[in-house]
């Protein structure tokens, strides 16, 4: 027979699970979160401004870029390193992302991948991306980045 007391603990077992698990976020939220930041850093870029593509990085002197044999380190270099590589607008083209896969890792972490391309009036470079996401209280922030181009054929 079920006494009282083990019936309370199932009961209070159960509205600490049901609280806990309303209280994270689920995973359709995370990739769609995510997505969000993608679509913004997309649209930032094709407006040409760099610094508003940049609010998607994690503002930290730990944040890492990673293309080619080149390892840049912290928001700041990153930033400058855009700037420099994509001095005007010709040079931007029009990103596109596409073939998003979006893997959470718990409820403050994510990996997507992806491809980029830019259409340009005299090339359209494009690769492969690797993003590693973290959320931070001000969202989804990436603090990896390792981004390759695929070879001309």
């Amino acid at each position: 027979m079920i006494t009282r007391t083990v019936l309370r603990y199932f009961l209070v077992a159960a509205i600490l699970r049901s609280t806990s698990l309303s209280a994270q976020p689920s995973r359709p939220d995370i990739t769609l979160e995510i997505s969000a930041v993608l679509k913004m850093q997309q649209d930032a870029w094709n407006r040409g401004d760099i610094d508003a593509f940049m609010n998607g990085y994690s503002r930290s002197d730990e944040t890492l870029f990673v293309s080619g044999d080149d390892v840049t380190r912290g928001w700041q270099k990153v930033l400058d390193r855009y700037k420099k590589k994509y001095s005007d607008r010709a040079k931007m083209g029009t990103l596109m992302f596409s073939n998003l896969e979006i893997t959470p890792l718990s409820n403050d972490s994510a990996v997507a991948l992806g491809s980029w391309k830019l259409n340009r009036a005299n090339d359209q470079p494009h690769g492969r991306f690797t993003l590693i996401f973290r959320r931070f209280p001000e969202g989804w922030r990436i603090v990896h980045d390792h981004t390759s181009a695929a070879s001309e054929k």
